[in-house]
């Protein structure tokens, strides 16, 4: 045989080499990670186990267990009795052996059991936890390898098996005399094993993929060189949802797969995922959730997103982006408020390696020409967009729409410009983590974006089905995620409601809005006297006690004039207001200051210009001055804090004045909450006719000035409610 066939085989075996050691090197930093975060684990059944009473074990055993001997001997707690052990237990009076097995077997059940639902959460307030630095800095290893180590370890574990065998089959062409002994056969299969061999080295070396097994291996070996964790622990908190990501795989704590796809029927979750994701452009590592988001997405083809806020809408469209342009799709437009056009920009460079090219400002049309010449992902906003030639069919490779839940209504000219769009393309996805703010027909309006024959399904009405029926009929385009059933390691959120008496000088600005029928002045009235406002010194109390922990601070109001009055109420590191009249990039670079800023700060923001689309997760406190007249607008303004990637317990306060109109706003939202939650929000629920049909806002309103007013005892004459809006 001639050197050609020897040389192949040793290339062969040298790949082939490559590949296993990479397998190894991932599975020893895999395995460093789950050793860290063990004890952690174990820790926190311990604790839970701890704090369960031994009576729970008669709900293991049926209730046949006499527990009072055991109680008496001083084992009090589930952990007590599965700790004590068989020899333990015996030595109790009247326990048997029969009682010591059922009691050992039910501990070693509820053991099992908090295993399974324990959540182990990285805090980043205890870096002084050798155990948690420990699981950090393994975490570390593989957060820094990148997705391209990863995508490496995906081939090397595709190649060893399939080249493993070749070799062995190519085995006797290494050598002349091999050959000879060898039988016909297996001199055929020898030769033909060579032959594929020689193919799948050709691919291999034109990907370069012995220097990248090479280069994942060194990165996965060379660790931090920090052995008191203090890099790690930065780099955690610069990016903390990549190191969750990793934590909810080695725990194996993976969300219920129902919930993870949205409670999607069976017949169409099946179809999603047999669907490829190809992730050649994109630059990120994607939750299982957010595979299956992007799997959807590109099955449908016109879909609606509406996961909750957090959850990461906005990678899930960049991979569905880098998906179709491996697929050879060369130009996409996102579609955005002004507000977030910048974030977008920063996550498309981030996040893949797809040109981005914003369409905004004074140079947009040339921006336009650029991008229908050379291609790549524009980003433009709802305004923009109507000065824009709508493409002919075919042109372009995906339309995205973020905040699809401005263009609700389809009289308004930027839902007409968007329908345009969405009519000559044939991919389409809207986002929106609010879908129905007031109507269910709104939204159908959003379906009929996508699907004109789907929305007249629905029907027309506030109510047309119940809403199972109605979830069901919308799940060929619409999937939704909660946090809850989907991120196990996000700090908790701890609403409370701050409830405060007015004081005489509030009552009095209060009484004068009524009475002049200003539904606006009546929300604003707690602020309208700053000497005397009680809403204003809780306000001061609650970032007083924010800065005392070092933590930063959000105040969210709908009012421009609120706003200033607590800026000058509070003094020190104050950034903003961050207002609708401020330009989308100076928003961003206010919050990038606001979270570079070192200890505790405060960021004041007009909720409706802020309360979408920006990061605020550098806060972990949230002020709201004054309840809203949509539940969605104060979800919105706190999941700027707590979405993935926040790492401390979100704090929510929301200052509300007894015996007035934020009383009748708290109950308004509720009914508001209800309606949303029943229609798009739950995935499951039991079927029920829906007895609610939502007012407007101005309806809201009205009804609210003239119930304060006839409390008030206001005459009929003085009565002149104005709308809401903002202000």
């Amino acid at each position: 045989m001639g050197r050609g066939e020897r040389d192949v085989l040793t290339e062969g075996a040298r790949l082939h080499a490559a590949a296993r050691a990479l397998t190894d090197d991932h599975d020893a930093a895999l395995a460093a990670a789950r050793a860290a975060f063990a004890p952690l684990q174990t820790a926190e059944v311990d604790a839970m186990l701890d704090a369960l009473p031994v009576a729970r074990l008669q709900e293991s055993t049926g209730g046949r267990l006499r527990l009072a001997a055991v109680e008496k001997s001083g084992l009090r707690t589930v952990r007590q009795v599965r700790d004590a052990g068989a020899h333990r237990l015996r030595q109790i009076p009247g326990v048997g052996e029969r009682t010591v097995d059922q009691l050992l077997g039910a501990a070693r059940h509820l053991d099992e059991a908090a295993r399974e639902t324990v959540a182990v959460r990285i805090d980043v307030d205890r870096q002084d936890h050798p155990g948690t630095t420990a699981l950090v800095t393994a975490l570390h290893v593989l957060v820094e390898a990148g997705p391209e180590a990863r995508r490496a370890v995906e081939r090397a574990a595709a190649l060893a098996p399939r080249l493993g065998p070749l070799l062995a089959d190519a085995a006797p062409a290494a050598g002349r005399v091999r050959m000879l002994l060898a039988g016909r056969e297996r001199r055929t299969r020898a030769l033909a094993a060579v032959e594929e061999i020689r193919a799948l080295l050709a691919g291999e070396a034109a990907a370069g993929t012995e220097a990248a097994f090479a280069q994942a291996s060194a990165d996965l070996l060379r660790g931090p060189a920090d052995p008191d964790g203090l890099v790690a622990w930065v780099d955690f908190e610069q990016r903390p949802a990549e190191y969750h990501t990793l934590l909810a795989e080695i725990s194996g704590a993976a969300p219920d797969r129902a919930a993870a796809e949205g409670f999607l029927p069976e017949d169409v979750a099946e179809r999603v995922r047999g669907q490829r994701l190809d992730d050649t452009h994109r630059r990120v590592s994607l939750r299982g959730y957010q595979v299956f988001g992007a799997r959807f997405v590109l099955a449908r083809r016109r879909a609606i997103l509406g996961d909750e806020m957090g959850l990461g809408k906005t990678v899930q469209a960049v991979a569905v982006l880098a998906h179709l342009a491996a697929e050879g799709r060369s130009r996409f437009l996102v579609v955005c408020p002004a507000s977030v056009l910048v974030n977008w920009v920063r996550e498309i460079e981030a996040r893949s390696a797809l040109r981005v090219v914003p369409l905004h400002g004074p140079d947009r049309h040339d921006a336009f020409a650029d991008w229908q010449a050379r291609g790549g992902v524009g980003v433009t906003t709802f305004d923009a967009l109507r000065g824009f030639p709508v493409p002919e069919g075919g042109e372009l490779g995906m339309l995205v729409v973020d905040e699809a839940h401005y263009v609700k209504n389809p009289e308004a000219l930027r839902s007409q410009a968007v329908a345009r769009w969405a009519g000559s393309c044939e991919r389409v996805l809207l986002m929106t983590g609010t879908p129905m703010e007031n109507r269910v027909g709104e939204f159908r309006s959003l379906v009929r974006l996508l699907d004109p024959g789907l929305a007249d399904q629905l029907g027309e009405g506030a109510a047309p089905v119940g809403p199972t029926a109605f979830r069901k009929a919308v799940a060929p385009v619409y999937l939704r995620r909660n946090q809850v059933d989907v991120l196990t390691e996000l700090p908790g959120v701890q609403h409370t409601d701050e409830w405060e008496e007015l004081s005489a000088e509030d009552e009095a600005a209060y009484r004068e809005a009524v009475l002049s029928g200003n539904f606006m002045a009546m929300r604003r009235a707690a602020y309208a006297r700053p000497g005397a406002s009680a809403k204003l010194g809780r306000l001061r109390e609650i970032v007083a006690e924010a800065g005392e922990n070092g933590l930063k601070t959000v105040v969210f109001s709908n009012f421009r004039d609120v706003l200033a009055t607590v800026g000058d109420a509070l003094g020190g590191a104050v950034f903003g207001p961050l207002t609708g009249s401020v330009p989308p990039v100076r928003r961003q670079e206010v919050v990038d200051a606001f979270s570079a800023a070192p200890g505790p700060a405060v960021l004041l923001a007009q909720i409706q210009a802020a309360g979408v689309g920006l990061n605020l997760q550098a806060a972990s406190v949230v002020i709201l001055c004054e309840p809203q007249t949509k539940p969605t607008t104060e979800q919105q303004a706190v999941a700027r804090a707590q979405r993935m990637g926040q790492v401390r317990t979100v704090r929510v306060h929301r200052l509300l004045a007894t015996g007035g109109v934020d009383e009748r706003l708290v109950r308004a939202l509720a009914r508001k909450s209800r309606l949303f939650d029943v229609f798009a929000r739950r995935s499951a629920v039991a079927e029920a006719t829906p007895d609610a049909v939502d007012v407007s806002d101005a309806e809201l309103a009205r009804r609210i000035v003239e119930e304060e007013q006839a409390r008030l005892g206001a005459g009929a004459g003085e009565r002149a409610g104005t709308a809401a809006g903002e202000d």
